[in-house]
């Protein structure tokens, strides 16, 4: 099943977020310093948006249910979205952040550009599955507060994500928004919908 813009503006009216609308482009790219000197990558932090929504993309590619398509244009919408709260926006560049240093430290590459299994065994080293979502825990924590968490909810609560794994309460019902909080990265999408269904 295909998840779409629309899927991702969908969970964001349900979040009470209007600014949800705003087109991935409006993401600004780097600009160019009093001096006129450009700020550019260094080579060892996401620091430009794009770099940012590659790497929720990468994320969500490893995350989500094999038979999902079009992740990014999903992704790229409701992380847009959610970082019109400036602070969010700042914690989640943060957790990426280290999500990259540690990719590079450890794969020798950006999170993004290593494959779809060096990219799980990353996030399984790391203990990000079993982590408890800690907004300023210790860094397994915080990435599965502000990466993992944030891209399931994303994915539970929308129409299509709900139909893909058997959850189509309306956006907001209980059950819809609880569901992300029990999944983990091992559970298959028809163990998180008996999950739902059983409670």
């Amino acid at each position: 099943m295909r998840l779409t813009r629309r899927d991702a503006l969908a969970v964001l009216a349900g979040l009470g977020i209007t600014g949800g609308a705003v087109a991935v482009s409006q993401f600004d790219p780097p600009t160019a310093d009093a001096d006129g000197d450009s700020e550019v990558d260094d080579g060892e932090h996401p620091e430009t948006d794009a770099d940012l929504l590659a790497t929720m993309s990468a994320a969500a590619e490893v995350i989500y249910p094999s038979q999902a398509e079009g992740i990014d244009e999903f992704v790229e919408t409701y992380v847009v979205g959610r970082a019109t709260d400036e602070s969010r926006r700042a914690a989640i560049v943060e957790a990426v952040t280290e999500l990259d240093e540690v990719a590079r430290d450890w794969y020798g590459a950006p999170f993004a550009e290593l494959s779809a299994d060096n990219r799980d065994s990353l996030l399984r080293e790391l203990g990000v599955a079993a982590a408890d979502p800690v907004p300023d825990g210790n860094v397994s924590e915080r990435l599965r507060f502000h990466v993992v968490n944030e891209l399931l909810y994303a994915f539970y609560s929308s129409p299509t994500g709900g139909r893909l794994v058997g959850i189509e309460n309306p956006i907001g019902h209980a059950g819809g928004t609880e569901s992300y909080r029990r999944a983990t990265m091992d559970e298959r999408p028809s163990e998180a919908s008996r999950e739902d269904t059983d409670g």
